[in-house]
């Protein structure tokens, strides 16, 4: 059972670390300037509950997508160790490579379209990091049924912890500040590369058969 609760933990805090819920949620709130609570809070509900159906889907077929196309696990633990290290840097340095471009974040803020799906969804929840988090999460588990549900638990509180963030965007703005998000948004991605230079590392050694 210990097991589990170690697989649980785990996936929660890359998915967290990736999520980057304080991070999201002040960006969330610069995009909603004009619209209602309750405007602000069907769009949180549907990008968490899109996010999470994309998530789960491709952490589930992921693994087999990438064996039609004849990708062994090692080879995508390194690819997604070094494409999540990058993510990492994106945070770091607030750059937008594998998150949301500047453009992109800048065309949400402008307009007063509805911004559930994109970019709230997908790619600031559901994006390439956190997609390549789910696939690396699945492969850990060799196909064991607990640990498989503990990484799926761990994707339900950790989209639940982000839609409070979502839902709670304007307090958590006023609370952290710009200086505030930053800071915690560079501490996540310090975090994040630590994960990723691990993730790399356990691809590395199963590709060269170490123990």
């Amino acid at each position: 059972m210990h097991a589990y609760y170690v697989s649980f933990l785990y996936a929660l805090v890359a998915l967290l670390v990736i999520f980057d819920p304080l991070g999201t949620a002040a960006l969330f709130s610069v995009m909603t300037p004009h619209d209602t609570i309750e405007e602000r809070a069907s769009q949180a509900k549907r990008a968490c509950f899109i996010a999470f159906i994309v998530l789960s889907v491709f952490g589930i077929g992921g693994e087999s997508l990438l064996e039609a196309l004849g990708i062994g696990i090692a080879a995508m633990k390194v690819a997604g160790g070094i494409l999540l290290f990058l993510s990492a840097a994106d945070m770091v340095t607030a750059r937008g490579v594998l998150r949301a471009s500047p453009d992109e974040r800048a065309a949400a803020t402008a307009t007063e379209d509805d911004i559930a799906v994109f970019p709230l969804a997908i790619p600031l929840i559901a994006g390439p990091g956190s997609m390549t988090t789910m696939v690396l999460l699945h492969s850990r588990t060799d196909g064991d049924p607990l640990s498989l549900l503990a990484i799926e638990a761990a994707l339900v509180v950790a989209i639940l912890i982000t839609l409070t963030g979502l839902l709670l965007a304007r307090h958590v703005q006023r609370v952290l500040g710009v200086t505030g998000s930053n800071v915690v948004g560079r501490v996540l991605g310090v975090l994040l590369a630590a994960l990723a230079a691990q993730i790399t590392l356990d691809g590395l050694r199963q590709s060269l058969n170490l123990s």
